[in-house]
């Protein structure tokens, strides 16, 4: 059960990011990563690996739009 949780937090965290990658909307990653952190300890705590490895994906790809954009862009 924790683990479709982390999946569908993930899934929701993954498809937020997408705008994300517009110019100007890069801040959104601050609020997007720590969603994908709630997901990732979720998913943490399950017997299962994939909810946690799409949260860790999503955090990941968040964190390095962040450093491309100096972490507000």
């Amino acid at each position: 059960m924790l683990n479709i949780l982390s999946i569908i937090i993930g899934l929701g965290a993954l498809l937020l990011l997408v705008p994300a990658f517009l110019p100007l909307l890069g801040w959104a990653n601050w609020g997007i990563i720590p969603v994908a952190a709630v997901g990732l300890a979720l998913g943490a705590m399950s017997s299962s690996n994939a909810g946690r490895n799409l949260n860790i994906v999503v955090i990941v790809i968040g964190v390095l739009r962040l450093m491309l954009g100096g972490g507000i862009f």
